[in-house]
């Protein structure tokens, strides 16, 4: 069962109040968006990237999961699947380096660290991936953060001329030539955070589902066309 949350705005509410109230919480330039929860008197806001609830007088402040007991639905992550999905649509294909044909029946965006263990693992197999219909697209997440060796490392593969080739080197335990240039993988990381990405491989369908850790190709598919069959993996 999906519940759709209207904005207040439609439902003629005033939450003004409680909108400026949170504004204290927050830098000027983090958005807030109020909507009516499941739970009478809770109120679910999103803060950016995040999802809190908030009692509809402002007073108390939530975070956590809200689970439906009798449809065992995470209301939370619906929320935040929604989030994920308006982040994945605003990165540019052109900035993740991808295997696997444009035409495939299914995409994911991996957020993939070249120093992490099942990062390799799932590289691997990634002809595994393609031949189950599964375009693998890398988005930069180096775990130590910016300006840590592997981030270098990661630049130097996004700088390359031959981008794959850099990315089988590195995730194969080798060092790819070291370059410098005006590329994404900041950004990336940057989007993996607001994401919810904690560690890696991180796995991200375009319709904003999260799957964490390393899949296997075949248990990926059966993945994916369980949330096609939902509705989402599109």
């Amino acid at each position: 069962m999906l519940i759709m949350l209207l904005p207040l705005s439609a439902q003629g509410q005033d939450y003004e109040a409680v909108r400026d109230r949170l504004s204290t919480l927050v830098n000027g330039e983090t958005e807030i968006s109020i909507a009516e929860s499941p739970l009478p008197g809770i109120l679910q806001v999103r803060l950016g990237s995040d999802i809190v609830y908030v009692t509809d007088d402002g007073r108390y402040l939530l975070q956590g999961r809200v689970l439906d007991l009798d449809t065992r639905q995470d209301i939370t992550d619906q929320a935040r699947s929604q989030i994920r999905r308006e982040l994945v649509q605003e990165i540019d294909h052109d900035e993740l380096i991808s295997y696997g044909a444009e035409d495939s029946e299914y995409e994911v965006i991996v957020f993939t660290d070249v120093d992490c263990g099942y990062c390799r693992r799932l590289h691997q197999q990634v002809e595994d991936y393609n031949d189950a219909g599964i375009r693998i697209s890398y988005a930069a997440f180096p775990r130590a953060g910016v300006g840590s060796d592997t981030f270098t490392k990661m630049t130097s593969v996004w700088c390359a001329d031959d981008q794959q080739a850099a990315m089988d080197l590195a995730k194969g335990g080798g060092t790819p030539e070291p370059l410098d240039c005006d590329t994404a993988v900041s950004e990336l990381y940057e989007m993996g955070q607001a994401v919810g990405v904690t560690g890696t491989p991180a796995l991200v369908t375009p319709n904003g589902d999260l799957i964490p850790g390393y899949v296997p190709p075949d248990d990926l598919r059966v993945r994916l066309e369980q949330l096609a069959a939902s509705g989402s993996a599109q």
